[in-house]
């Protein structure tokens, strides 16, 4: 994603320091260096999505490995070769499972070039194809990477099966998938399994250190914030002769609002999910919103619209802007502000009170990356961490917006929580599946 591009990438040696210390807290990192973690847990993967995230995720796992600092051989290189095989060793991927199976292939063969080679009795094909990858034994580490619907049934069956689970962002696209992920996590928290989520600024170093000093007092008292990801289109899949109107979809997912929960909630997740983090609550209610299909009106955009503008009001009567845009030719601003009594910050790196201006210097590792290593580490020392909640709610929060501005009406938190509107078929299946209509505000209803 863009964000990753612009952030610097830390010295290596100094990776496994700094990132343990933002997740297990200083002491766990002492004895992480110092060989004294439980280091009986094996990580190896099932990827259940292989389409492009899937394969990076599996990558972005693969280089955390190498970054670990592994008490039985003390190795820690940096060399890239060295790293693969260091990496293969100490990180394994056992499984893989996609609907399509030229996507399963694609990313196999992508795993070969690595020295990585999946045997085909081990890779699954189907919308049963997760259940059958949870069902192995030896898969310990599951990667939640398809559309965003079918997050929420996924991750339940992972941990029901006593897997650790690392799911891309957002985890539903309805008020019962929210209510289902977490369920999962509570699920969890009792069999002492990690859920680590894709919302990869929760593990980016500038971030966390921004973030800890505005919540330590360093702007006041917050009073108004806003956030953006106004950019530019993404992908989009052309229908071939041949797809049915259920595989097409599925290929073009990110267009239709059944299978992203649509962009204010698929990408958008981010920037919210740091308002959130940084406020300590998710809003109680979405006040007002706009938006609209204004440009990207072809069929091929299936059903979702262009931008959005949400107003939110959180505990206090704090007021947060939210706006997001995928139109081409537009000014680009991805990022959040708050603004307290006594200055203001960007979140990321930067916090201005008064004529004093602080800025995030250190090293800041790739946040991909870290979120696993993350992850692996907490559960090497026997604390987990358990993001699913917290994902939960953000993605909650996109859709609060989402259905405010779909149906122009204000809508409460607690009131959106009753909806048992599911969205999607009822079977999944092959054939026809009509787009559903782009909703009008003033029309549409949500229920």
């Amino acid at each position: 994603m863009p964000a990753s591009n612009r952030r610097s990438t830390a010295n290596r040696r100094s990776f496994l320091q700094m990132s343990v210390i933002g997740t297990l807290g200083a002491t766990a990192a002492m004895r992480f260096a110092h060989g004294a973690l439980n280091d009986d847990f094996q990580v190896k993967i099932g990827l259940i999505g292989c389409g492009g995230r899937g394969t990076g995720a599996v990558l972005n796992a693969l280089g955390a490995a190498t970054k670990v600092i592994y008490p039985a051989t003390g190795y820690h290189t940096e060399d890239v070769a060295e790293n693969a095989a260091v990496a293969r060793k100490d990180i394994q991927v056992t499984a893989l499972a996609d609907l399509f199976p030229d996507r399963l292939e694609s990313c196999r063969a992508n795993l070969a070039k690595l020295g990585i080679n999946i045997p085909r009795e081990r890779c699954f094909v189907g919308f049963d194809a997760y259940k059958q990858l949870v069902s192995l034994e030896d898969v310990t580490y599951v990667i939640l990477a398809t559309p965003p619907h079918f997050r929420p049934a996924h991750l339940m069956a992972a941990i029901e099966a006593g897997k650790h689970v690392f799911m891309e962002k957002p985890v539903a696209v309805d008020v019962p998938g929210v209510k289902l992920v977490v369920q999962a996590g509570e699920l969890a928290k009792q069999k002492k399994l990690g859920i680590a989520a894709g919302t990869q600024r929760r593990h980016e170093r500038s971030y966390q250190e921004t973030i800890q000093r505005i919540k330590e007092g360093a702007i006041g008292d917050i009073v108004y914030a806003k956030c953006y990801w106004n950019g530019g289109e993404i992908w989009v899949v052309e229908r071939e002769p041949g797809w049915s109107d259920m595989e097409w979809q599925l290929r073009n997912w990110n267009y239709f609002t059944w299978l992203s929960g649509d962009h204010i909630v698929e990408q958008h997740v981010h920037n919210l999910d740091v308002m959130n983090w940084v406020l300590g609550a998710h809003p109680v209610r979405a006040v007002s919103g706009i938006g609209g299909r204004q440009v990207r009106t072809d069929a091929k955009y299936g059903n979702i619209y262009d931008h959005f503008a949400v107003e939110f009001e959180y505990p206090n009567g704090v007021t947060v802007f939210s706006q997001c845009r995928q139109i081409n030719g537009c000014l680009n601003i991805v990022g959040e502000f708050v603004m307290g009594t006594k200055g203001h910050s960007d979140c990321r790196q930067t916090i201005q009170a008064g004529t004093e201006r602080w800025r995030y210097r250190g090293p800041n590792p790739n946040p991909y990356e870290q979120e696993h290593l993350n992850l692996i580490a907490s559960i090497r020392e026997g604390q987990p961490i358990n993001e699913a909640e917290a994902v939960a709610y953000s993605t909650m929060t996109g859709i609060l917006g989402r259905e405010a501005v779909y149906s122009g009406q204000a809508i409460s938190w607690d009131d959106a929580m009753q909806s048992t509107t599911r969205l999607g078929p009822d079977k999944y299946e092959f054939g026809p599946y009509p787009v559903q209509p782009v909703p009008m505000p003033g029309r549409y209803r949500f229920s």
